[in-house]
């Protein structure tokens, strides 16, 4: 590759809130506040990894010093909007926290506080991994929080809020970051692959956004690995070798020895596992997974729309659903998830696994308490009716027992 190329998660990188993605909730809240100039001096954004803070810090600083703005979408234009998303503007100062922590680090930014914008109408420090400032870095920074100048602004961003004092926290407008939905991961997957000509199916941008766990950034990032393993045209099966996922089919095979107590077929599935070298505790994992996601389609056909699934495997789940009551696949689920636990931890994880099938394939769904009760009403009616002698209590013998009475 030349030594332009820049990585999908950069090339990608949304420039405003508008083309932000999964945080709606946060990009409309500040949209408002800059279209009613509502705003406040100090801002912070919490969440996970890969959500993206930084960049809706960036993205935000850029509407506040739009010569045009404050507006939502900057005109993309002037001096301010070209220099932040570069990262040269002199107003838009970037601390990384976990770097620039001690009391001196945040008694130089107090300094510089004092002096105005050079172009922009704010002069906006953000300061990424705000919960790794010492304590006396916040103390230090706790006077300037609560009573900055007028031309200043500040946008932290965590990903453990809770390490930050609630000192801080009094003073800032709070905005927590969720992780970003599979299905919208993988549409602006398709978006980015579209633009950049790389011919993938939808089932492997499916399975790049799972693997992202929510993160957009380690979805692109996995994409680019994708891209560089297949090409412009990687297949489903190198998706799944180079993200380490397990194939599918031996998922099915598994999940429907398992619901038909077929033991011969489950340990066929743990040996294609463990030959093709895939990760114990990962195949117990994605496991995991499907059999939630059929007892989602046995509940209900509208819990649809809580799985992560195409619509293909919708409906294969639904057929194996037929007939397997939710009780069961929940008690599958439940000692599926102690036995994940021990693969995790053992040394030996496949003969976990294998010594484990003896205990999935026999879940049967429980008699329900009605049907019990039913079964001993009848008994009692039939005992009853002289179709059997009652049975002798233990360690009590009868009145009339004459063998009773010689043995008291």
């Amino acid at each position: 590759m030349s030594d332009g190329y820049l990585a999908i998660a950069r090339k990608w990188r949304p420039r405003t809130l508008e083309e932000m993605a999964g945080q709606t909730h946060v990009t409309r809240t500040l949209g408002n506040a800059l279209a009613s100039g509502r705003l406040h001096h100090a801002f912070l954004f919490t969440g996970a990894r890969g959500v993206g803070k930084t960049t809706a810090a960036r993205a935000f600083a850029r509407s506040l010093n739009c010569m045009k703005g404050p507006a939502l979408t900057p005109c993309g234009e002037c001096t301010p909007c070209i220099e932040i998303p570069n990262g040269t503007s002199p107003d838009v100062i970037e601390v990384d926290g976990a770097s620039n922590n001690s009391v001196e680090d945040i008694r130089d930014l107090r300094d510089g506080v004092r002096y105005l914008p050079s172009s922009g109408r704010f002069k906006i420090y953000v300061i990424d991994e705000v919960h790794m400032l010492s304590k006396g870095a916040f103390n230090a920074l706790l006077k300037t929080l609560e009573e900055p100048p007028p031309h200043v602004k500040f946008i932290f961003a965590t990903t453990e809020v809770n390490k930050i004092p609630e000192t801080i926290l009094s003073r800032v407008q709070r905005f927590d970051f969720k992780r970003i939905p599979g299905p919208v991961v993988a549409e602006r997957l398709r978006l980015i692959c579209d633009a950049e000509g790389v011919q993938v199916s939808d089932a492997a941008l499916r399975m790049v956004a799972r693997a992202g766990e929510g993160s957009m950034r380690d979805s692109q990032s996995l994409l680019d690995q994708v891209i560089s393993f297949g090409g412009m045209s990687p297949t489903d099966e190198q998706v799944t070798q180079i993200l380490g996922l397990v194939d599918r089919r031996v998922l099915y095979e598994m999940l429907e020895g398992l619901l038909s107590g077929d033991a011969a077929r489950c340990l066929d599935a743990v040996a294609a596992v463990y030959e093709s070298g895939y990760e114990i505790a990962q195949f117990t994992g994605e496991l995991l997974e499907l059999v939630r996601d059929t007892a989602l389609v046995a509940l209900s056909p509208k819990a649809e729309r809580h799985m992560d699934a195409p619509v293909e495997e919708r409906e294969r789940l639904g057929r194996l659903a037929q007939g397997v009551p939710a009780e069961q696949l929940a008690r599958t689920f439940h000692v599926l998830l102690e036995v994940h636990d021990q693969v995790a931890r053992a040394s030996r994880p496949r003969m976990v696994l294998e010594m484990a099938v003896a205990r999935l394939v026999s879940i049967r769904p429980a008699e329900p308490v009605g049907v019990l009760v039913d079964r001993l009403a009848d008994l009692e009616r039939r005992m009853r009716g002289g179709g059997a002698a009652p049975p002798r209590p233990r360690g009590r013998e009868s009145a009339d027992d004459p063998e009773g009475e010689r043995r008291r």
